[in-house]
Parts: C-alpha cells; sequence; structure tokens
C-alpha cells in the first residue's frame, strides 16, 4: 500500500508539473500578468495649503504603507502562481518612526515595532527589511542618516549606539559605543564628514568625525539658551546651522555653523508658532524648518529668523490624506518631497513643497 501511495504521489507530480508549465505558457503568450502601476497617483482635487484662493505652498502627494504600495510589474507565471496557490503575504509598516532617503530612489523607514529598517526602492519597485546582522533586530530603532560614501545609520536608543549598515544592508560597524545613552536623531553633514546625534539621556547633541571619533558635546542639561531638556531630534540647513528638537523645553534651538547658540523657536502653547510635543525636525531647500508637533498631529513651517508662515495637518488626529496620527519623523529631500512617518496610521505620508 505504501508503495502503491507512492508511486501515485510521483506520477502526480510528474503529470502536474507539465500542465503548470503548459498553463504558465498560456498565460503568458495572453498577456495575464500587469505591468508596474504609478505609486503616486494624481490626486483630483488636489489637496493644498494654503487653500484656495492663497497660492499652495503643500501638495499632498500619497503615502506607502506596505511593499504592495511599491506597484511593481507581475509576471504571467507569477499571476499563474498566485491565482492558483495564493500571493505571498505582503510586509506592511507598523509603527513607522524615522525615514530618510540616499538622495535617489531608495526610502529608508525605521519601524519600532517590527524593530527594523524598511527598505523600498520606488525605482525598481523591491522592497527589503535590514536589521542590525544577519536575522538580528534593532532594539529601538529611532533615529536614521544616510552618508552618501554609501552608508546607512541608524540610531539604536535601547542599545546606545549607532549602527552602520553598507549599501547592501550589511553591518559594517558601530559609532558611539560607551559614550552615548540614549541616541534618538541623527542629521549627517555631508561636506564635513560628521554626524549629529541628539541623546535625550545625556540632554546633549554630540558630534562625531566620519571614522567615528567624538568631535564635540553640545549643551547640558537645562532651560537657558543652548541647553537641553530632552532634546530628540537634529536638522541641519544649507548654511551650516543646527536646528534641535529640545521637547521638554518646548522650542527648537538653533546654532550657528560654530556650534554656538543663537535663538530659540517657539515655547510651550497651543497657537500657530508654539509647541506642545516637537518631535522630528527638517529644513527644505530654501532653508524654512519644518516642525513636527506629536500632540497636535501638525506640521508647523518656520523661516530662519523663527517666524512661523503656515502648517498643515491638524489639532486632531485623523487617518484621512493630510492627516496624521501621532507622526514622528520628517525628512524633505533635494526635490523639496516630503516624507513623514504617521506613528499610528501605519504608513509614511508624501508632500511636495512648492517654491514660490
Amino acid at each position: 500500500m505504501y508503495r502503491e501511495a507512492r508511486f501515485r504521489t510521483t506520477a502526480l507530480r510528474q503529470w502536474i508539473g507539465p500542465l503548470l508549465a503548459a498553463t504558465a505558457l498560456l498565460w503568458a503568450g495572453t498577456g495575464c500578468g500587469t505591468p508596474a502601476g504609478v505609486i503616486f497617483p494624481e490626486v483630483n482635487p488636489p489637496l493644498l495649503w494654503p487653500p484656495p484662493p492663497d497660492a499652495p505652498r503643500i501638495r499632498y502627494v500619497g503615502q506607502l504603507a506596505s511593499e504592495a504600495d511599491l506597484k511593481p510589474a507581475v509576471s504571467a507565471a507569477q499571476s499563474l502562481h498566485n491565482a492558483l496557490f495564493g500571493g505571498a503575504r505582503d510586509r506592511v509598516m507598523v509603527n513607522p518612526y524615522a525615514l530618510c532617503t540616499d538622495g535617489a530612489n531608495r526610502l529608508f523607514v525605521t519601524d519600532i515595532s517590527s524593530q527594523v529598517v524598511h527598505v523600498l526602492n520606488l525605482d525598481t519597485r523591491q522592497y527589503a527589511q535590514w536589521g542590525p546582522g544577519q536575522g538580528k533586530k534593532f532594539s529601538w530603532p529611532v533615529g536614521i542618516a544616510y552618508d552618501p560614501s554609501g552608508r546607512l545609520l541608524v540610531a539604536d536608543s535601547e542599545a546606545g549606539i549607532v549602527d552602520i549598515l553598507d549599501n547592501q544592508g550589511n553591518l559594517s560597524g558601530q559609532i558611539g559605543k560607551g559614550i552615548l545613552k540614549r541616541p534618538c536623531g541623527l542629521a549627517f553633514d555631508a561636506a564635513g564628514g560628521r554626524l549629529f546625534v541628539a541623546d535625550s539621556q545625556l540632554h546633549q547633541v554630540l558630534v562625531f568625525g566620519h571614522n567615528g571619533a567624538l568631535l564635540a558635546r553640545v549643551g547640558s542639561r537645562g532651560t537657558d539658551l543652548g541647553q537641553f531638556n530632552f532634546p530628540t531630534n537634529v536638522a541641519l540647513d544649507h548654511q551650516g546651522r543646527l536646528y534641535v528638537s529640545d521637547s521638554l523645553n518646548y522650542r527648537i534651538q538653533q546654532f550657528g555653523p560654530d556650534l554656538l547658540p543663537i535663538r530659540e523657536i517657539g515655547s510651550k502653547g497651543d497657537r500657530p508658532g508654539y509647541f506642545s510635543q516637537p518631535k522630528g525636525i527638517a529644513v527644505d531647500s530654501q532653508d524654512h524648518l519644518y516642525v513636527i508637533d506629536a500632540r497636535f498631529e501638525s506640521v508647523q513651517i518656520f523661516d530662519a529668523d523663527g517666524h512661523v508662515l503656515l502648517d498643515f495637518g491638524g489639532v486632531k488626529e485623523g487617518s484621512d490624506p493630510g492627516k496624521f496620527s501621532l507622526p514622528a519623523g520628517i525628512f524633505i529631500d533635494f526635490r523639496n518631497r516630503i516624507w513623514i512617518a504617521d506613528q499610528y496610521n501605519n504608513c509614511v505620508q508624501v508632500f511636495d513643497y512648492l517654491p514660490e
């Protein structure tokens, strides 16, 4: 009986293999595959800030929540396989927190729940997940920055280090071991080869060289200009000025290229120009400062002198396009495309800045 069952199984395999191959050829001949889709289809009517009749400055583009949103092409053979056996489950963002691009078409997003970096290639439509070594996961990845020499820098707050990943996602080194306590936001100065790290437990911003050597410490705990109370994020503008999200002092601080304090922007409050929980910060091509307020579910935009210009999002959380639910990280690329990690909406929302 055992031999008979084994014979039938072998015969079935020999029969179904050619059948599937023939069916795949038939599907291919009839064009049953699907081409790559448009990642960000046109939004009509457009969603703009400020609304008409004022000249728009911010335009909603779309969102990314999973590898399916890359809309890759599907071959006829893969379409047949999916029809017969079902497709693989799409990998999704759970709690996206910080993000950046490589200056081209790859988007990197840290996920504090999945404990990985989501890698989305908007050109090839490929998706990957990276960790600090083969099969390993980060403890609490809350900061990320890209070094144009080909290094991805990830702040693992719980581990107290910044991991260095190469262009293929392999762990190639670490920065700040034994020095950092609770690294959070990162900013990389490509011109000077320096890495700026906001450390919330040290109440400082630490500056490291390309080789990982500690170059400077900025600030101490306090409320005076140049002091911090749990700093969480950093950003650099095109003049070399440093911005620090001084979260529990409810302000942003601006420092010159010499790392000396210039001014504070905002204070605790619930009006435009004030903050409740400032987190992610970024700068566009015209050195406007963008500040996420996680509690107000909004993004405020300031000029370099600290004057508030515009805000978008809203004072209440929401899941509609352009609404946020506990947003955390923000990144603006050289095209003035704005990427925002929207934690509780489990996605990255995408906008464009429209210069005058």
